[in-house]
């Protein structure tokens, strides 16, 4: 797919990865709808880009509002072909902790949030993608989901999110297998520790920490490098089916 042909749905895309995305994608020549609930970085954001972009308050996890974004985005943009899932929460706990065991609501808003929420913009993106008139390969579409490494390497503490994030690695290859049938792609990557806002309230002497950990490069993610690989995905028609790992060699430790 050709990126200057691409209108891109990007939740969370007001900041972190999913900001990161929007700018690069714009760069690139495409048009992006942001999608996020927080209205007023998402705002700002838009209007600093101009008529490439349009920002709609969405709660990944209603129906509704992923509806209402999806026509907004139709009607500034005539269609959608490629949605980029970014919104996420990390929400720790562990299993068994000062106040007793691990609150059920705790877990259920963070699968709520990352995997039901990303399964219900998959569905509803993918009903508006079928839609879509078919490039020289045949291809309507291009989903891709954020997962992390701690789908595969979860530490103490961090049950809900794995589990989540899990589940958006599991659901990746029956999806392809179903909506191959329709010209439309998915693919999940999972980044390592990246730079982002979940990270901001951390002490430097943490980050340096942590960054260590990372075989090589030494370093933190940088969210451009994220967007980098998205691009990658959306040019690579081969690409399908599969989780990317984007770490640098990490492999979690249990703590």
């Amino acid at each position: 797919m050709d990126i200057k042909d691409v209108v891109a749905l990007v939740t969370g895309g007001a900041s972190g990865l999913g900001e990161a995305n929007v700018l690069e994608l714009v760069k690139k020549g495409a048009r992006a709808v942001i999608i996020d609930v927080d209205a007023e970085k998402g705002e700002k954001l838009a209007a600093n880009i101009g008529a490439n972009a349009i920002f709609v308050r969405t709660d990944i996890t209603s129906e509704a509002d992923v509806r209402q974004a999806i026509k907004k985005a139709v009607v500034a943009f005539g269609k959608i072909n490629v949605a980029i899932n970014c919104a996420g929460v990390v929400n720790p706990g562990k299993l068994i902790g000062r106040k007793g065991p691990l609150p059920l609501e705790s877990f259920n808003k963070v699968l709520q949030i990352n995997l039901v929420g990303t399964l219900n913009v998959i569905r509803l993106a993918v009903e508006q993608m079928m839609n879509n008139t078919p490039d020289e390969e045949g291809e309507k579409g291009v989903i891709i989901n954020s997962a992390s490494i701690a789908a595969f390497e979860g530490q103490i503490g961090q049950a809900a999110y794995s589990a989540s994030k899990a589940g958006i690695v599991g659901m990746t290859l029956p999806i392809a297998r179903e909506i191959s049938d329709y010209g439309i792609r998915i693919i999940t990557i999972a980044p390592g520790i990246f730079d982002t806002p979940m990270m901001a309230g951390l002490p430097p002497a943490v980050k340096e920490d942590m960054a260590k950990t990372v075989p090589f490069p030494k370093r933190l993610g940088k969210p451009v490098e994220f967007a980098r690989l998205v691009l990658h995905i959306i040019e690579n028609t081969m690409l399908n089916g599969c989780c990317i790992r984007l770490d640098g060699a990490l492999r979690m430790p249990p703590k």
